[in-house]
C-alpha cells in the first residue's frame, strides 16, 4: 500500500483519533475506540520528530499484553531477524518454523532461506496453507493436524516456535541445537527473545525487501479499518490468519 508524503510545510494537528485500553483484560472488554473522541498529539521537542502511523500489524502477543501477561515488565518482544540473528550463522543448517504461515513466521521462512542462507527450511501449518507455505520457499511443508512434531523423521539445528509450542518443539531440535520462543514462557534449552527495537535490523533488511527477495505478507481478510480493531483482532484469535493482520488506514 503508498503511504502518502508529508511535507515539511504541513500544520501539526492537537488531537488524534485512539483506540485504547485502560485496564487489563481481553480486547473484547477493554479495547474501546469512541468516534468523538480524541487524544493529545504528543509534544515533540527540539531534538525530536514526529512521525504519523497510517497502518500498523497486529500481533497475537498484543492481545496477550493486553491481558497483563507482561505486566511484570510489560517490555517490547523482537521482530523475526534478532531471533534468528542469535542463532549464529545458519549456512549449512535446518531451520523448523512452527506456525509458518502467520505473520511473523512467513517472514521467518524467508529470512532463514534468503538472508540467513539455511540451507533446509521446514515448516508447520494446517492442511490449507501447505502451498501457501511451498510458495515462500520452505522445502518441506509440514501438516500439523496429521503429523506430530515429536514423531518427525529428521531433526533441526534451529526451531523457531512463533506458536507458543516450546516443550513440543526442543523434541524437533538436534543435539546442541537452539529453540527459540517469542509468546509464553519456554521449555529449556529453548529460550525466549525479549529486545528491544533496533534501526539497524531494519537497515540490514532493506536490500531484501527492495529486492523483492523477502516480502512481507498481508492478509487477505484485511486491511481492517481503523473503527474495526476490535473485529480485527477477533479475527487474528482464530489462527487462520495468513500473514499479518494490518490495520489502515489510521486517521
Amino acid at each position: 500500500m503508498e503511504v502518502p508524503a508529508i511535507s515539511s510545510g504541513m500544520e501539526i494537528p492537537t488531537h488524534m483519533k485512539a483506540c485504547m485500553y485502560y485496564e487489563y483484560g481481553s480486547f473484547t472488554d477493554v479495547l474501546k475506540f469512541d468516534e468523538a473522541k480524541t487524544t493529545s498529539v504528543p509534544q515533540v521537542k527540539d531534538d525530536q520528530v514526529l512521525i504519523k502511523v497510517v497502518a500498523a500489524a497486529l500481533n497475537p502477543i498484543d492481545a496477550k499484553r493486553m491481558t497483563g501477561f507482561f505486566k511484570p515488565t510489560d517490555s517490547p518482544l523482537p521482530t523475526a531477524y534478532q531471533g534468528l540473528e542469535r542463532c549464529g550463522p545458519l549456512h549449512g543448517k535446518s531451520v523448523l518454523v512452527l506456525g509458518g504461515a502467520g505473520g511473523v513466521g512467513s517472514l521467518v521462512i524467508q529470512l532463514a532461506k534468503h538472508v540467513f542462507g539455511a540451507s533446509r527450511v521446514a515448516a508447520t501449518s494446517s492442511s490449507g496453507k501447505l502451498e501457501f507455505l511451498k510458495s515462500l520457499g520452505v522445502d518441506l511443508a509440514i501438516d500439523y493436524t496429521k503429523e506430530s512434531l515429536e514423531d518427525l523423521p529428521e531433526k533441526f539445528d534451529v526451531v523457531f516456535d512463533g506458536i507458543g509450542q516450546s516443550d513440543k518443539a526442543v523434541r524437533a531440535m538436534k543435539e546442541g541445537g537452539n529453540v527459540v520462543g517469542i509468546i509464553v514462557e519456554v521449555t529449556p534449552p529453548a529460550y525466549r527473545m525479549i529486545v528491544t527495537s533496533d534501526g539497524s535490523v531494519l537497515e540490514k533488511l532493506n536490500p531484501f525487501l527492495e529486492s523483492g527477495k523477502v516480502k512481507p505478507i498481508v492478509d487477505s481478510k484485511g486491511p481492517f479499518p481503523f473503527s474495526q480493531v476490535t473485529e480485527a483482532f477477533a479475527h487474528l484469535k482464530t489462527g487462520k490468519a495468513t500473514g499479518k493482520v494490518v490495520i489502515y488506514p489510521i486517521p
